[in-house]
């Protein structure tokens, strides 16, 4: 069995199908990455040509058959929010200047989560930096000021990325 290369913005295009959000331009650049990557199906090619304006009832339909064609998962919620988690967070961890709007997006989601323990540390990661930007003191986390607070985050983001690698592994 040839094993395909992972498209990591499957996290992204699963995350938005899991809370039923709208279908947008990025499902169309998911399908052509997806494309590009050596997945196949006809419902793939279909939505990556896709163009606006969108009807959602019929892209709605066509999306959930590309995802029934390409075997993805979407049942499990919180795998699908892991999984989401860890597409932002590898995607920004080598760019300071994005940090705060990743955690922006990750305290969102432990908010959503009623303060799901998972992503409590990102919670109180984004207002020590939010605070870092006005003022030289932050109370959120231990040690943490402006001459280190990207390099806090940077391990941070790390260390769930490595967890979230090692689970994958485990589960293969």
């Amino acid at each position: 069995m040839i094993r395909m290369k992972e498209v990591i913005s499957t996290y992204k295009v699963l995350m938005k199908k899991a809370f039923n959000e709208d279908i947008d331009e990025s499902w169309v650049e998911w399908a052509l990455e997806m494309m590009e990557a050596g997945y196949e199906s006809d419902n793939l090619y279909i939505l990556a040509g896709i163009s606006k304006p969108y009807n959602q009832f019929e892209i709605q339909e066509l999306t959930d058959k590309v995802i029934a064609d390409l075997n993805l998962e979407t049942s499990d919620k919180s795998l699908t929010i892991r999984n989401y988690v860890y597409y932002i967070l590898s995607t920004t961890i080598n760019e300071p200047s994005k940090y705060l709007s990743t955690l922006k997006e990750v305290k969102g989601i432990c908010i959503g989560l009623d303060m799901e323990k998972e992503y409590m540390d990102f919670y109180l990661l984004y207002f020590a930096k939010d605070d870092l930007i006005e003022s030289e003191n932050q109370w959120y986390w231990d040690g943490a000021d402006r001459n280190n607070i990207d390099k806090i985050l940077k391990e941070k983001f790390q260390e769930y990325i490595d967890r979230i690698d090692e689970t994958k592994k485990t589960t293969a």
